[in-house]
């Protein structure tokens, strides 16, 4: 039996080794093969003390003893900020807040149901990262970038603002440039893990494309009430450009593949867990999905840097300030006097005076806001206004045309976008930053003007 065989049924990461070399030893000595050895070595992992006397599975047997995997714990609490969740999402986070390390977790007012931990949830883990927890678009991030254009000039250039929108950047599922993107993340060193090397070339073509879901570009107008220093404006408005986009297709591979490990590596008291499987940062795969991972958030913000210098080169403006952030991500930070990693996902950083931006919908504001370094929320925040509703709901619900018009009288172009994406499919934002305040401060707003998405009904997780 191999590694991968013996992590199937049961065998912890830390055994394999001895596995092996009990496998050896049950064909030597025993002449045990296939379904007998099999049945045997499952048996072991199940009930260890029951083969301490066996002189073949005796030093496994004693190793599982003496280093068993966490049991699982009585679930940590969590604190919830916001009213309109819905039940499921609260069933996924008390699954999580049962994992074997769990340290302290929040949920955030735009929370929905996800993957293995819900969308909005943030959770802290002593020593483990569990991929799901990031998600499948690894560093799915913002970028808002100010320019130096009249605020008018949307209007009375239009088709300029739209051409730069339209070719700028690519939208869709395996969407990529015929003449690849130049960008320095090509020179780090894509050999951290099998799965970022061999996915490095589909990585060059798809850096600076914009993917599906609820992926967007977008031309807004920025106000900002009085000076921000930090940004280095003054009051006003102002033309920006917004996004929304991550790791694209190779993220969503190493997400695949190391959740798929983290899953092989349960034990069998373990496998209700499922898409919340860990790694363990002491290990092997724990490593290569970190340094993945880390590369991913690399990957996802030149993806940003390229499609902003594309549409503002297009647009003829200069980008005079920015704010960015990630979510779908893991961060290794202090809490409580502990170092622990901290998964955010759909949830926003907002440790104390950091800048992000938080949107709401095609035709409702973002905002740029400041942290305040809420203890309880893990320094974290919404990453936006969540949906209240599933894609095959909206679809059903809404005629994409008639939203379109309808936006349009109001003064929001939208250039290509889907049923799933309208306004009435989302929580309203504001309502959302209410129940935030003491989370976030607001900066500036965003009102979205020129809107982009994919327009082929695909779909992408948040």
């Amino acid at each position: 039996m191999n590694k991968r065989q013996l992590l199937a049924i049961g065998i912890p990461e830390y055994a394999l080794t001895a596995a092996v070399q009990t496998v050896q030893r049950a064909v030597a000595e025993g002449g045990m093969r296939g379904k007998e050895l099999k049945s045997s070595l499952q048996a072991v992992a199940e009930s260890p003390e029951q083969f301490v006397d066996n002189p073949i599975f005796q030093p496994l047997a004693q190793l599982l003893i003496d280093e068993p995997v966490p049991p699982v714990h009585e679930p940590i609490e969590y604190q919830t900020w916001g009213t309109e969740i819905d039940p499921a999402s609260h069933v996924q986070m008390r699954e999580a807040c049962r994992l074997p390390g769990a340290f302290g977790a929040a949920l955030m007012p735009d929370a929905h149901v996800g993957y293995g931990l819900p969308i909005g949830g943030v959770l802290a883990m002593e020593g483990k990262v569990v991929p799901y927890a990031v998600g499948v678009d690894i560093a799915c991030r913002m970028k808002l970038s100010i320019l130096d254009m009249p605020v008018e000039t949307m209007q009375k250039n239009f088709e300029h603002y739209k051409n730069a929108l339209e070719n700028g950047t690519r939208f869709g599922v395996g969407s990529e440039w015929k003449t690849p993107q130049d960008h320095e993340v090509l020179d780090r060193d894509w050999t951290v893990s099998r799965v970022t090397r061999e996915n490095k070339d589909k990585a060059r073509k798809q850096l600076g494309t914009s993917g599906s879901g609820n992926h967007f570009v977008e031309f807004g107008v920025v106000t900002l009430n009085e000076r921000d220093e930090e940004l280095g404006l003054d009051a006003g408005t102002y033309v920006a450009l917004l996004s929304h986009s991550g790791s694209r297709g190779t993220g969503a591979s190493v997400c695949n593949v190391y959740s798929s490990i983290a899953q092989r590596q349960l034990p069998p008291s373990m496998k209700e867990f499922g898409r919340l499987a860990w790694l363990d940062m002491n290990t092997q795969e724990g490593q290569e999905y970190w340094e993945s991972m880390n590369l991913m958030g690399e990957y996802a913000a030149a993806n940003h840097a390229v499609i902003h210098r594309n549409v503002s080169n297009l647009l003829g403006g200069r980008i005079i300030a920015g704010v960015e952030n990630h979510h779908n991500f893991a961060w290794k930070e202090t809490h409580g006097g502990k170092e622990v990693i901290v998964h955010r996902k759909g949830a926003t950083p907002a440790g104390k005076g950091v800048l992000g931006v938080i949107p709401g919908s095609m035709a409702d504001p973002a905002y740029v806001v400041r942290g305040k370094g809420n203890a309880a929320s893990l320094d974290s925040a919404s990453h936006g206004a969540g949906r209240r509703m599933s894609r095959t709901q909206a679809k059903s619900k809404y005629n994409f045309k008639a939203v379109r018009n309808d936006l349009l009288k109001k003064g929001v172009h939208v250039l290509s976008a889907g049923a799933d994406e309208v306004p009435g499919v989302y929580k309203n934002i504001d309502s959302v930053m209410a129940e935030q305040q003491d989370l976030v401060d607001i900066v500036a707003r965003f009102d979205p003007k020129i809107v982009k998405m994919c327009g082929d009904g695909s779909r992408a997780e948040d």
